[in-house]
């Protein structure tokens, strides 16, 4: 019996054994960034009229807006936050609409109807149709589980944008502190070409004035010569170390641009590697990823589990028919189901060994992480404490070579010794400057890598470099 105004009414039906469309365990991945991504750019900034001034801290800056690794590291959350919304789709209520306007003719005898004295063609007649739908997946353990996972997952990514941030510190930071270190052995070695060219003037003039022999010249241009070809080299490794900074922090490969900073040493004592180490797990956002993509693998296997749980939905639909709209009913249909496998028993087991398989990976990598993280603070540790004693053996050796320079220098010019012992002694000077440029760089480095094992590159490094 139809109520007025409702054509069609179907409330409360109850289906059951049906053969349901179970879901798949959510596959939690983030695409890993190659290391080498941090040493691009995404985008460059437009060229500056002039030379640019570029500080340590405005070249993070420029890495954290342009870095590559940080760029595509960013498209890995986009990814995470589409997986999360598409999983939330299913337990959220689906509703849409259609507007139908049909015009028909019918052809009775086509049909098989053959009656003398009924027409063969009917029609045109047409209808209007205006309806609603609805459709609702009221329970269901298995998708529920499934958003949860995916929701941690997302979680999982936007910590691993914020460990991109310190990975970007580390390789804007060593690009930076390699500049530097090229400048300084440009400058070195401008000094041993200068001091060379003075024991090159005088061996020629004590050749020409007979008080030294031809070898002493000869000795003295080669070794001339040869901080000059030092030279060529030390100022194109400095262009090609300044163009890999500009690079990595997204400046215009053609810009001019200087460094502000220098090469300050400060030792960094009172190290303590058990306290450092408990620091660093907890500050780490790349072990607080693993965690929370160790939440969603636990989640992906639960919901494998309740494939097996019944499911309950409900589907149905509202609308307005009829040959035009002062002449229409309305009409209904609504719709609860009850779903339950009976016999998909191998993919249930196979979506449980698949998550199971996930959880196990995600587990073994934080355990490994757990280790790594331990391993890279004491490593650089121990790092900056065998800087700090090259620093100051270097420091030493520098200050005895010029000294022994000095005296070499005198007694050549006194004409007591040849000039082999001043040769030998620029060499000396030349290795122990280069020695205390490396020793200078290796101790920045390890404290900039101590800051990024502790996680707080990019929020606290200047507690450990320095910096403007």
């Amino acid at each position: 019996m139809l109520t007025p105004g409702l054509a069609m009414a179907q409330l409360g039906t109850v289906t059951t054994g049906a053969v349901q469309d179970l879901p798949t365990p959510v596959t939690l991945s983030q695409q890993q960034v190659q290391s080498g991504s941090y040493q691009g750019s995404a985008t460059e900034d437009a060229l500056v009229p002039g030379t640019l001034p570029l500080s340590l801290d405005d070249a993070i800056q420029r890495g954290l807006r342009h870095n590559l690794g940080l760029v595509l590291t960013s498209t890995n959350q986009t990814a995470a936050r589409s997986t999360e919304l598409n999983q939330l789709q299913s337990l959220l209520p689906t509703i849409g609409g259609t507007i139908k306007q049909s015009e028909m003719e019918t052809n009775l005898q086509a049909e098989g109807l053959r009656i003398t004295g009924f027409p063969a063609i009917i029609g045109p007649y047409a209808y209007q149709d205006f309806r609603a739908s609805l459709n609702w997946s009221l329970i269901n353990v298995a998708s529920l589980r499934n958003y949860l996972a995916a929701k941690h997952n997302f979680e999982g990514s936007k910590l691993a944008v914020a460990d991109a941030r310190d990975e970007v510190v580390l390789s804007v930071g060593n690009a930076y502190l390699t500049v530097i270190a090229d400048q300084s052995r440009v400058a070195s070695t401008q000094v041993q070409v200068n001091t060379s060219k003075i024991s090159f003037d005088q061996a020629h003039q004590q050749h020409v004035a007979g008080t030294s022999p031809l070898l002493d010249e000869l000795r003295a241009q080669v070794d001339y010569q040869t901080q000059q070809q030092n030279l060529i080299q030390a100022q194109a490794t400095l262009e090609k170390d300044k163009l890999a900074l500009a690079r990595a922090i997204g400046l215009n490969v053609a810009q001019v641009f200087n460094l502000v900073e220098d090469e300050p040493y400060r030792q960094l004592d009172g190290l303590d590697p058990d306290q450092a180490v408990q620091q660093a797990l907890g500050n780490r956002k790349d072990l607080q990823n693993f965690g929370e993509q160790l939440k969603g693998a636990d989640l992906a296997k639960g919901a494998a589990k309740a494939e097996r749980y019944p499911t309950v939905a409900f589907s149905g639909d509202y609308g307005d028919i009829g040959p035009n709209v002062r002449t229409s009913h309305g009409t209904g249909d609504a719709t609860g189901t009850i779903d339950f496998p009976v016999f998909e028993e191998a993919k249930i087991r196979g979506d449980e060994a698949m998550a199971e398989q996930q959880l196990e990976q995600k587990r073994a990598q934080l355990n490994n992480l757990r280790g790594q993280i331990a391993q890279d603070v004491r490593d650089a540790i121990l790092d900056i404490q065998a800087a700090q004693k090259q620093v100051s053996v270097a420091e030493s050796n520098t200050k005895l070579a010029a000294e022994a320079l000095s005296e070499a220098q005198q007694r050549y010019a006194a004409g007591v010794s040849d000039n082999l012992s001043v040769s030998q002694a620029q060499q000396s000077v030349a290795q122990a400057d280069d020695q205390y440029i490396a020793s200078l760089y290796q101790h920045n480095v390890a404290k900039l890598s101590l800051a990024r094992a502790l996680g707080v590159a990019s929020t606290n490094l200047k507690q450990y470099v320095g910096g403007k």
